[in-house]
């Protein structure tokens, strides 16, 4: 354990000298000799079950809620709860969507078919026979990826999984012989086996009121058989907000003048000096097949714009950084960094929830990056996107799978963080 534990700190230094933290560096603009580091020591939380390790309840908690459904409101906060180690939701994984202030309103429960496609079927745990003797450059390295009927083997499910029954076609909570199991957290959410949405609402107020400022909470859990549990908050971070204003209505300037118009957008201000979009090319038929190569066109044509010090507006289906390649585009913060604004867009034979709760995003927000959700499915109501403008514009590179345009006058970018509207406006003689 002496030499696991020194090669491990010997890694979080040599990290530093990493293509990809050189990346984050030159995209924050921080300055080296300025920078401290240290390294923490942390208990990870859990049980042991057999040769892996992993606590049943994992989340991050975000005090701002960029998504509220219903009656929830942006300052209820929004947890992602997840299986096994919280890795799992850091790298984009299916989690549960829920606010500490109802946790009787799950979206992701509401209908059997959501329940069934969107529930979690695989979880992180450690792996109790990987023992490393020198340090690897992938911090993952004893991490195991397993289903989740290992964990209903384990016993590990009590109090946070529901049971399909596919005789009766209903969901019930609870852990039932047979059927699929359904990770719905029911018992600590629903039925007050264990305090969660209280100790949620607390960390979010403790840590706001600490902090100054609204604050993500990394928290994890042991939920035991005999309804006992204990809850660790692993870490808290201020979300960073833009400081630039915004004195404009967003949702009063018209659909005409706009390229696209996102109204679930997360970022707030004004930016007015990027030209350049870059867009993944989909029609009705889009499959998820090519995303890997969708990521290296993307990371090859984002350092481009590092070396020349510009910025671009990103659009393309599908979920933005997950590690699910058929939920969206895998790629990483620093293959994106150049971004201003980032668009997720859900087609009609492609539609997957918006990424939420990862570091991915964390930096996002951090950076006061413009994040835009549309919705093709909805007209109005969904946003817009004119991809017929960017079609007809000549390309400055095309691959088979990305397109890359240039506008000659600058677009303006207008974000309202507070009613979550976007709008990116182009002039109308820019692609001629």
């Amino acid at each position: 354990m002496l030499h696991m534990l020194a090669a491990a700190i010997k890694s979080v230094y040599a990290s530093v000298f990493y293509r990809a933290s050189k990346a984050y560096m030159t995209a924050t603009s921080n300055i080296i000799d300025q920078e401290k580091m240290a390294v923490i020591l942390q208990e990870v939380v859990g049980k042991a079950y057999g040769d892996h390790y992993y606590p049943n309840l994992s989340g991050v908690l975000r005090s701002i809620n960029y998504y509220p459904i219903g009656d929830e409101k942006a300052e209820d906060g929004i947890a992602s709860l997840a299986l096994g180690l919280g890795k799992y939701i850091v790298d984009g994984g299916q989690t549960l969507r829920v606010s500490p202030y109802h946790p009787h309103q799950v979206l992701q429960m509401s209908e059997m078919d959501f329940a069934l496609k969107d529930t979690q079927t695989r979880f992180y745990a450690l792996d109790m026979k990987r023992v490393g003797t020198d340090f690897k450059v992938d911090d993952g390295f004893n991490i195991q990826t397993l289903k989740v009927k290992e964990a209903d083997k384990d016993g590990s499910l009590h109090f946070i999984a529901s049971t399909y029954d596919p005789y009766d076609q209903i969901i019930r909570d609870g852990l039932y012989e047979g059927g699929r199991k359904i990770i719905s957290f029911a018992g600590a959410l629903q039925q007050g086996v264990f305090p969660l949405p209280e100790i949620l609402q607390m960390s979010m107020k403790y840590g706001a009121e600490a902090m100054r400022r609204p604050v993500e909470i990394e928290f994890a859990c042991n939920i035991n058989p005999d309804k006992t549990g204990e809850f660790y908050l692993l870490q808290v971070r201020p979300i960073v907000d833009s400081k630039q204003m915004l004195d404009e209505d967003v949702s009063a300037v018209p659909d005409e003048q706009c390229l696209l118009r996102s109204k679930n957008s997360l970022g707030h201000g004004i930016t007015e000096d990027i030209t350049d979009v870059v867009y993944v090319k989909y029609n009705d038929h889009f499959t998820a097949a090519n995303n890997h190569n969708v990521a290296d066109d993307i990371e090859r044509i984002n350092d481009r714009f590092l070396a020349s010090g510009t910025n671009y507006v990103i659009i393309g289906p599908g979920r933005w950084g997950s590690s699910d390649p058929w939920l969206g585009v895998p790629v990483k913060w620093p293959h994106l960094s150049a971004a201003r604004v980032i668009v997720e867009v859900a087609l009609k034979n492609y539609r997957v929830d918006p990424s939420q709760g990862t570091h991915f995003f964390q930096n996002l927000t951090s950076f006061g990056v413009g994040y835009f959700t549309i919705d093709t499915n909805r007209p109005g109501e969904g946003g817009m996107l004119r991809k017929d403008i960017l079609d007809a514009m000549p390309a400055v590179e095309e691959t088979p799978y990305v397109r890359h345009v240039r506008f000659e006058r600058p677009l303006r970018i207008m974000m309202d963080g507070k009613k979550q509207e976007g709008v990116v406006i182009f002039d109308e003689k820019a692609g001629e």
